[in-house]
């Protein structure tokens, strides 16, 4: 943020629609080229993150790796505690724990209950911090856990809660030790500091430092318009998606929202991607060529600490990776 001599983070979403074994070499070429952190997003359509973060491990020596993010809906949480904390066992100690309420609409397609994600959330990561400190617990809260431990070492795992609501982005400020803000854009950015201000008020002392990142979506190509051809498909679904007051908050078309969603909704994606506007792209996306998205990326980092280079990533994978690299060196006057 405005003031701060760190260093911001660096990191990158790799997206398991790929096979595991690209992954893990997008993960390496992400880590020699300076990327802190890589999370392997979780969707059930996908391939599984946690089988994908133990090759990304074996392909990496330094770089931080966590899903980004799970929800403890789709899955236990105790049993989400384990896998993550066997992530931070075969990386030797690089594991993180990206945690968050999961869409509603995919958890729909399961015939699951989207019910008190905020609580959901909160209870599934405390209790993994007492799992993974060896203790034994019973919990009675929104799920069940009875004498439950874990078979293995005690071990400290950081935890990045993904949010976009003010309450979620407010509880991760004050009980977690990171926020990934869903947000590209520098208006939501600007608006979910406030929001992780008001959480940090009222954090424990003993909680120690807090990390708020921009997990936002980006594209970065040879051309401005390539990169934001390759940014409709995740806008899509980002616009379909969106609140009343962020759909306000940028002056998009109402009408033109809900045909993106309407298209969705019945399963058009191709008609979906084709209704995205150039302003719903301007909104949800950091797309261009590297000398663009790097403006962007300077304006972001006026708001967080750092920024997590999500996907699409742009229409060339590897040669994206390097690109955004090279964005984030001059972001930072580097």
């Amino acid at each position: 943020m405005d003031g701060d001599t760190r260093k911001p983070t660096w990191g990158i979403e790799l997206t398991p629609e790929h096979p595991p074994a690209r992954l893990a070499s997008l993960a390496a070429r992400a880590e020699d080229e300076g990327f802190d952190v890589a999370f392997a997003s979780s969707h059930y359509f996908n391939r599984d993150p946690f089988a994908t973060l133990s090759l990304m491990a074996e392909a990496t020596d330094s770089i931080r790796l966590g899903p980004g993010v799970v929800n403890p809906f789709q899955d236990h949480p105790v049993p989400l505690a384990a896998r993550v904390a066997t992530i931070d066992e075969v990386s030797d100690g690089r594991g993180v724990y990206g945690i968050g309420a999961g869409d509603r609409s995919a958890l729909s397609n399961l015939g699951i209950e989207h019910e008190r994600p905020l609580r959901r959330v909160l209870e599934s990561f405390s209790v993994a911090r007492d799992l993974w400190a060896g203790d034994t617990i019973t919990h009675e809260g929104t799920f069940t856990a009875r004498d439950a431990s874990l078979n293995l070492e005690p071990r400290d795992i950081p935890v990045y809660v993904g949010a976009q609501g003010p309450h979620m982005l407010r509880m991760s400020a004050k009980h977690a030790d990171g926020v990934l803000i869903n947000a590209s854009h520098p208006r939501d950015l600007e608006w979910a500091a406030e929001q992780v201000e008001i959480g940090l008020a009222d954090r424990p002392d003993d909680r120690g430092a807090f990390e708020s990142l921009a997990f936002a979506s980006v594209s970065v190509a040879d051309t401005d318009d390539a990169a934001r051809e390759a940014a409709r498909p995740p806008v899509a679904f980002i616009a379909g998606g969106a609140a009343p007051p962020v759909i306000e908050r940028h002056g998009l078309d109402v009408e033109a929202v809900e045909t993106v969603r309407g298209h969705l909704e019945a399963g058009d994606l191709s008609d979906a991607f084709a209704a995205v506007t150039p302003p719903m792209i301007d909104a949800f996306a950091i797309a261009g060529t590297t000398e663009t998205v790097a403006d962007q990326f300077a304006d972001a980092l006026s708001f967080v600490d750092g920024i997590v280079v999500g996907s699409p990533l742009g229409p060339d994978l590897e040669a994206a990776i390097e690109k955004a690299s090279r964005a984030l060196r001059v972001a930072q006057r580097v």
